[in-house]
C-alpha cells in the first residue's frame, strides 16, 4: 500500500501507523508529523494522481494519532488546516468531486469536534453548515443540475437544488456521505431551538407524496429523527395546548415514516437507525400525553418504547423508559385514594 507515496514520505508513513497500531501514539505522532511536513515541502506533483487526497490523508492520520493520545486542540488544528488547504486549493482551480467530498468529511469532522469539546456555537455551526452547503454543491455539479438561464439574461445563477433526493448521486458519493452531514446539521440546529432550519434538512432527505423519486431507507430514518427533534423543539417553553398538539403530530409523522420504512424493507444496517428513533418516538409520544393527562394512554406508549429499547439493547432507552413508568405509577397511587375520599365526602 505504501507504494503509492513518494519514496520521501514512505518510511515515515509506515513507521507511523505501525506505532499508532501498537499504541505508540508519542512515537507515531513523531512520525507522521514529519511526514506531513515532508509531504508539504514537496513539489505538488510528486504526489499525483490524486494530489490532495494524499496530503489530506497524512494529515488526517496524524490528526486521528492525537485524537487517540487524547489531544484534540492539535488535532483540530490539523483538520482544520487540512480543511483549509483543500478551500484554497478549489478555490485557485476546481477540485475533483472526491477531494472535495473530503474537504465535506472534514468540515463534518471539525463540527463533531466542536460540539465534543464546547467551543462557541458559531464555531460548530460554521463547520456543519459549510459540510452541507459543500455536499449540496458538488452533488448539483456531478448531476449537471442547478444551472438555469434567465430569458433576457447572459449570465447563469445557481439553484440549489430542493430535492436532495431528485439528484443521481455519483458512484463515489454514498447514502452515509450524504446524510451524515444533513443529520448533524439537523440535530444541530434541534438543539439551538431553530425549527426552520430542521425543516429544511428532512425536505432534504425526505421527498414530497408528489416526487417521483423516493429516499432510502437510511434517508428516510434520518429524517424521522429530525421530526422527532422538531417535536421535541415544538413543546419547549410555556406550553399550550395547541404546542402540544403540534408536537404530537411532528411525532406521529415520524412514526409513520419508520413505519412506512420498515414496511418497504432493507438491510439491518440501513433500518437501525430507525429501530432506535422508534423508542424514542414512542417515548416522547407518551411524555406528550402525559403532559396532557392521558395517563393510559402515555402508559402505553411508555411500555412501547422499553420493548423496543429492550428489543435493540438500547440501555438508556430502557432506563428511560422505566423511570418514566415507575413515575406514572407513583402519580396513580397518590391521585386514586384522594379520589375515593372525594366520592365517600359526596
Amino acid at each position: 500500500m505504501f507504494t503509492m507515496w513518494p519514496q520521501e514520505v514512505r518510511g515515515d508513513l509506515r513507521a507511523g501507523i505501525k506505532a499508532k497500531n501498537q499504541g505508540d501514539f508519542i512515537l507515531s505522532e513523531r512520525y507522521l508529523r514529519r511526514a506531513y511536513d515532508t509531504a508539504l515541502g514537496l513539489p505538488f506533483e510528486t504526489f499525483s494522481p490524486s494530489a490532495h487526497l494524499k496530503l489530506s490523508g497524512i494529515a488526517i492520520a496524524l490528526a486521528s494519532t492525537l485524537e487517540a493520545a487524547e489531544r484534540p486542540e492539535p488535532a483540530y488544528e490539523v483538520y482544520s488546516d487540512a480543511l483549509s488547504r483543500l478551500r484554497a486549493a478549489n478555490a485557485a482551480a476546481p477540485l475533483s468531486g472526491p477531494e472535495r467530498m473530503r474537504a465535506v468529511a472534514l468540515a463534518s469532522k471539525l463540527g463533531e469536534m466542536a460540539e465534543t469539546y464546547q467551543l462557541p456555537v458559531a464555531e460548530e455551526e460554521r463547520w456543519l453548515t459549510y459540510a452541507v452547503e459543500e455536499l449540496l454543491r458538488v452533488v448539483r455539479d456531478e448531476a449537471g443540475k442547478g444551472k438555469i438561464v434567465v430569458e433576457g439574461e447572459k449570465q447563469e445563477r445557481d439553484v440549489m437544488p430542493i430535492m436532495l433526493v431528485e439528484l443521481e448521486l455519483p458512484p463515489w458519493v454514498t447514502k452515509t456521505d450524504v446524510g451524515a452531514p444533513l443529520e448533524a446539521l439537523g440535530r444541530f440546529y434541534a438543539r439551538e431551538g431553530n425549527v426552520e432550519c430542521v425543516q429544511s434538512a428532512i425536505s432534504l432527505l425526505v421527498p414530497p407524496p408528489s416526487s417521483k423519486k423516493t429516499a432510502t431507507a437510511e434517508e428516510r430514518c434520518r429524517g424521522a429523527q429530525l421530526m422527532n427533534n422538531i417535536s421535541e423543539l415544538s413543546i419547549r417553553g410555556k406550553q399550550t395546548d395547541e404546542k402540544r398538539a403540534q408536537a404530537i403530530a411532528w411525532a406521529q409523522q415520524g412514526l409513520a415514516t419508520i413505519e412506512r420504512t420498515k414496511e418497504s424493507g432493507g438491510s439491518p444496517e440501513d433500518l437501525w437507525l430507525c429501530e432506535q428513533t422508534l423508542a424514542a418516538v414512542l417515548f416522547n409520544l407518551g411524555s406528550l400525553h402525559e403532559m396532557g393527562g392521558d395517563v393510559d394512554q402515555s402508559r402505553q406508549l411508555f411500555k412501547q418504547s422499553l420493548d423496543q429499547a429492550r428489543s435493540i439493547k438500547m440501555r438508556e432507552g430502557v432506563m428511560e423508559a422505566q423511570a418514566a413508568l415507575r413515575r406514572l405509577d407513583r402519580t396513580s397511587s397518590r391521585v386514586t385514594p384522594a379520589n375515593s375520599l372525594s366520592t365517600e365526602n359526596s
